[in-house]
């Protein structure tokens, strides 16, 4: 069965998941470092790891397998679902692929070296209205095109 599990600190889609995982009957994990309000629904689960750099990404990286959709803006992370044949897609609606992944780490460690000596300062733009609509759109894409292929 296709499950949804989202790497939840700081997610702002996660309203937009549950009803849309709730249209289509899927299963949730909501994985977090801290507690979090989710929906009174058996198909949605917190999950609430120990502190500690990667712990929501180690559980939801030895749980989620082909079929499944992990929510991240963690690179990383979206690197090690697509590994195993996840879909992965970003809260602005940006889809991890196998043909992508390479470069999106690249590009993500080039970021970090930069922020680190100081040459790129704050962060990226403002989450938007319209990213939230291309998320949905791209989460709605994802399931149907799993439910097809059943990957």
């Amino acid at each position: 069965m296709l499950e949804i599990y989202i790497d939840a600190d700081g997610c702002p889609v996660k309203d937009e998941v549950y009803r849309v995982a709730q249209r289509y009957g899927l299963k949730v994990w909501v994985v977090a470092n801290d507690w979090l309000r989710v929906p009174e629904d058996p198909l949605v689960t917190r999950t609430i790891v120990s502190q500690g750099l990667d712990r929501a990404d180690d559980w939801i990286a030895q749980r989620i397998g082909r079929g499944d959709v992990a929510i991240t803006t963690d690179v990383p992370l979206a690197a090690r679902c697509v590994k195993q044949g996840a879909r992965a897609l970003a809260p602005n609606g940006r889809a991890f692929t196998a043909d992508s992944i390479g470069s999106d780490l690249a590009t993500r460690n080039l970021m970090t070296s930069l922020r680190e000596a100081g040459e790129v300062r704050g962060g990226g733009r403002p989450f938007s209205k319209q990213d939230r609509a291309r998320f949905l759109g791209a989460l709605d894409g994802a399931i149907q095109a799993i439910k097809r292929t059943g990957a």
